[in-house]
């Protein structure tokens, strides 16, 4: 429940960020040794891969509320896939860990947000060229290899998870990996920096080519989650859209580039600090044009609370979606409450008006629900949002750090 009109000032910590550690904790079964993982965000992804690892004989322990132990040398080689994969999209990420571990795996197909296919041909592409064969038995992917060996691969498209996959299955592989037109994004090089840390040789993480030269065996040791560029983005909004003043901590001002941008372009005021931002609010807001693109260019997992913002911009802005085929299904929920927003396939076109009203709306997805967050707070009178499970899948403790700001938002028991 959020009551509207009041501004957000102070300051709020964001926390780890869920896309790194949801391909970190699945890398853990590569690891011959104790892994020590912290910033790790409490989420409901977490919580489900760590479960999924545990069923597999891995021994996880949170130490304290951000650090997590994990063990897996005695993990067993799966003869079936967990149900819990089909509760998260980066399940998927345990392919190129099993593969690359026992040779073999068997995983669901990912589950997670639904706003689009998710094809996972150019996974299979670069398994395939690793040496493996790779068969899919209704909604489970099994993926087997008598050996893997390094080769080059070509993505056909930049795609994140492809490219963690194929560096998962490629660490222990014989002989050098280099995969090519690989994705970008800062949490693909925090694996690569993870896996470097545990003993792994890889090169050229954060660029086209990544180099990945198999090592024999991957050791234990301690590594530290990048801070969540999308929950940074998600707070910097926030306080542009309630015309605020949020001082945004443990941020890597580079990752945000693009946020920060467009935030100045639309009339925010955005002061980066070393590990900080802080972002002012304006009085009036002007449109602007997006296309969501894949790192470094405006993310998509941004795409929903932008349009929220540019909802009561002064005039008409084009949001176009560049990664998926249906990321609009929230903007439903945003007519709901008074927005004028047309969707023409992957465009959609936003067309500001005074405010919104609050009503009762729905999370249709994880960043949709951060979304709907937004719009309440933006608004005159009280939003009720249901399905609010999804905002858990990433964000940690969403209300309190809202509430930590000046903002009228609680909780009710279902």
């Amino acid at each position: 429940m959020v009551k509207g009109g009041k501004r957000l000032c102070g300051e709020v910590t964001v926390s780890g960020a869920k896309n790194a550690v949801v391909a970190v904790i699945p890398a853990a079964i590569l690891v011959d040794g104790v892994c020590v993982v912290e910033n790790v965000p409490n989420i409901k992804d977490v919580r489900v891969i760590v479960t999924i690892l545990e069923n597999m004989g891995a021994v996880a322990e949170f130490t304290d509320a951000t650090t997590l132990t994990i063990d897996c040398r005695h993990v067993q080689k799966q003869t079936e896939p967990d149900a819990l994969m089909r509760k998260m999209r980066a399940s998927y990420y345990l392919l190129g860990a099993l593969l690359g571990r026992f040779h073999s795996a068997k995983v669901t197909m990912p589950g997670g947000c639904c706003f689009g296919t998710r094809p996972i041909d150019q996974h299979i592409k670069g398994f395939e060229a690793l040496g493996a064969t790779v068969r899919q038995d209704s909604d489970v992917i099994v993926a087997e290899a008598e050996r893997l060996v390094g080769t080059s691969i070509y993505l056909d498209t930049v795609s994140v998870g492809s490219t963690i996959n194929i560096m998962l299955a490629a660490v222990l592989a014989e002989g050098v990996t280099v995969i090519e037109n690989a994705a970008k994004e800062p949490h693909i090089v925090d694996l690569a920096n993870f896996l470097n840390a545990m003993g792994a040789n890889i090169k050229g993480a954060g660029t086209d080519a990544i180099k990945i030269k198999g090592v024999k065996r991957l050791s234990g040791g301690t590594y530290s989650i990048i801070p969540d560029q999308i929950e940074a983005g998600t707070f910097m909004v926030a306080a542009a859209a309630t015309g605020g003043n949020v001082l945004v901590k443990n941020v890597i001002p580079k990752h945000m580039e693009s946020i920060s941008a467009k935030l100045v372009e639309i009339g925010a005021k955005v002061i980066e600090y070393d590990d900080s931002i802080r972002v002012e609010g304006s009085e009036t807001l002007s449109p602007v044009n997006i296309k969501t693109q894949p790192y470094p260019g405006f993310p998509t997992d941004m795409q929903p609370q932008i349009v929220t913002l540019l909802s009561v911009a002064n005039g008409i802005s084009l949001v176009r979606e560049g990664v998926w085929d249906n990321r609009f299904q929230y903007v439903g929920e945003l007519l709901r409450m008074g927005a004028n927003i047309r969707v023409d396939g992957k465009t959609a076109f936003v067309t500001g008006v005074d405010h919104l009203q609050g009503a009762p709306v729905r999370a249709t997805d994880l960043r949709g629900g951060a979304g709907m967050v937004i719009a309440g707070l933006m608004a005159h009178g009280t939003t009720e949002i249901t399905d609010v499970e999804h905002i858990d899948r990433g964000y940690e403790d969403l209300e309190t750090k809202f509430k930590q700001l000046g903002a009228d938002i609680h909780r009710e028991n279902d």
